[in-house]
């Protein structure tokens, strides 16, 4: 491959424009072409960007962009339906999370990349993020001690979706940091919501994830609450840290508070729980575009043939935890295996 990689983007919608910007701005990338079945998108995007080749037929656009990579930005159904034959073009591809419908479908864009040599990197955007990246440090230095459980809300009016429910459009994003933090992938879940606004799509919904190790994980989603919300806390045996992700400067605070049970004593009276206040402190955090630099890796790992922390592997890992909640909301938020 030269030097240059050549870039399509296919879906100019809500999120594809971002991809588009970033791509078209990192050295050694030409964003070589956009798809998308809307002429007025396209015609929004060559004014835009100037040169840039324009196609409202993916068959076409495979066949004549002349593209070294394929970053797909469309409805999730579409995912590996575009995904396959793009690889089987022999092209690199990018897919935003969720990875595909199915589990089932990510083991075939997993086997189909492998066999042609390809990189498959997934959209899991937060985790190329300064803040969480600050808290995978602090968890592997071992300073919090040992990781208790993780509580996360990702709440605001909006944005509803058709085709899939707050689970599969939001619990992504915090499916994928909490495997990250945990390093590990939950072993069991369960899943309640409610459908408010439109029947069968639940609004809101809650998920708690089971670890190895008695490890837990909670994670709150909602497209009906007042105020947008990004919070995640990580509770350990030794500090706590607070993560929100809309602090203009502090995203990160980490307390110095545990409770301890005593290891010795003689009757129930003299039984008491002991409390640790210590100080608040924040780490300073320098401010990058986490989507500039996870489109950097996906543009690196092509040239260098190395694994992306997002690969293929951990895409599967997001949506199999999404079908495993979709069981227990089916079954009355009963307890699922993973």
């Amino acid at each position: 491959m030269s030097e240059e990689i050549k870039v399509g983007v296919v879906g100019c919608g809500y999120w594809g424009p971002n991809l588009i910007r970033n791509f078209s701005g990192l050295p050694g990338c030409r964003l070589a072409a956009v798809c998308d079945v809307s002429r007025e998108r396209l015609e929004h995007m060559s004014r835009l960007y100037a040169g840039v080749a324009c196609f409202d037929n993916f068959d076409r656009f495979l066949k004549e962009s002349g593209c070294d990579a394929v970053a797909i930005a469309t409805p999730v159904y579409l995912h590996y339906k575009m995904a396959c034959p793009a690889l089987e073009s022999g092209k690199h591809v990018f897919i935003e999370k969720p990875m595909a419908s199915s589990s089932k479908e990510c083991d075939a864009l997993v086997e189909l990349a492998a066999e042609r040599s390809l990189t498959l990197m997934v959209g899991h955007t937060f985790l190329y993020s300064a803040p969480v990246r600050k808290i995978k440090e602090i968890v592997q230095a071992g300073t919090i001690g040992d990781i208790r459980y993780v509580s996360s809300r990702r709440l605001n009016l909006g944005l509803f979706q058709k085709d899939i429910n707050v689970v599969w459009d939001l619990a992504p994003h915090d499916i994928s940091i909490v495997n990250y933090i945990m390093d590990a992938a939950p072993t069991a879940v369960n899943c309640q919501g409610e459908a408010h606004v439109t029947q069968g799509i639940e609004d809101v919904s809650s998920l708690a994830m089971f670890f190895p190790g008695g490890r837990f994980a909670m994670i709150h989603s909602s497209w009906l609450d007042p105020k947008k919300v990004r919070e995640m806390t990580v509770v350990g045996t030794k500090e706590m840290i607070l993560y929100d992700d809309l602090e203009p400067l502090q995203k990160i605070k980490i307390y110095d508070q545990r409770v301890e049970r005593p290891p010795h004593y003689d009757t129930y009276a003299e039984f008491t729980y002991s409390y640790h206040y210590g100080d608040m402190h924040a780490p300073r955090i320098d401010q990058v575009e986490p989507l500039r630099v996870e489109c950097g890796h996906f543009l690196d790992c092509i040239r260098t043939g190395k694994r992306p922390l997002t690969d293929g592997r951990s895409g599967r890992d997001v949506v199999r935890v999404l079908e495993a909640a979709s069981e227990s909301l089916g079954r009355q938020g009963a307890r699922v295996e993973v």
